[in-house]
């Protein structure tokens, strides 16, 4: 089976796909893909020092690992809420949370 080679993109000891010569990891790029709807323009105007040639990379390297980036990206998610459980159940509800739902704000 042939190894495919992305430009600017290496993968780290951590096995974390990063572009190459800066410490931005492909699900950072990924993740402004996914939520905004940006395209390679787009997320070039959010990261200036990087070049299309980078972004396009980045989004083709997701592209072709998909599945993998995706549950990495569930395990972020599932992180931070873990974390949000954790702090709100050592500070009590947030007051502001409260003044929002009692508006029919947040749900």
């Amino acid at each position: 089976m042939s190894t495919v080679e992305y430009a600017h993109i290496t993968v780290g000891p951590d096995n974390v796909p990063i572009l190459a010569g800066t410490r931005i990891k492909v699900v950072e790029i990924v993740l402004d893909h996914l939520a905004h709807g940006w395209g390679a323009e787009d997320i070039h105007g959010e990261f200036p020092q990087l070049s299309l040639g980078q972004i396009h990379s980045a989004l083709g390297y997701y592209y072709d690992h998909k599945e993998e980036i995706d549950a990495d990206i569930q395990r972020r998610r599932e992180m931070v809420e873990e974390l949000r459980g954790r702090i709100e159940a050592r500070q009590g509800p947030s007051p502001l949370k409260a003044k929002l739902r009692a508006k029919g704000l947040l749900a």
